[in-house]
């Protein structure tokens, strides 16, 4: 199947685009997902522990089973004050 990954903010800079397109099995989740971008954008990795993960208007956590056509946002943690 084909998620849409979005990166927001400095993600989007780190890796030099806004969106990716990411063909991943049946079934995955966003762990997985996760696990493919990151062999295709090492740079990410260490981001790893602090990224949030949207899908639609929720974060999602790392387990969430992925559906067909989904789009993935990662952004970094929110700030403000």
């Amino acid at each position: 199947m084909r998620i849409r990954v979005q990166f927001h903010a400095q993600l989007r800079d780190l890796v030099g685009m806004r969106e990716l397109d990411v063909d991943i099995a049946e079934g995955a989740t966003v762990h997985d997902l996760l696990e493919k971008i990151y062999a295709q954008q090492p740079a990410l990795r260490p981001h790893n522990k602090s990224i949030l993960i949207g899908v639609g208007v929720e974060f999602v956590d790392r387990n969430y089973k992925l559906k067909p056509g989904e789009e993935i946002a990662i952004m970094p943690p929110v700030q403000g004050g």
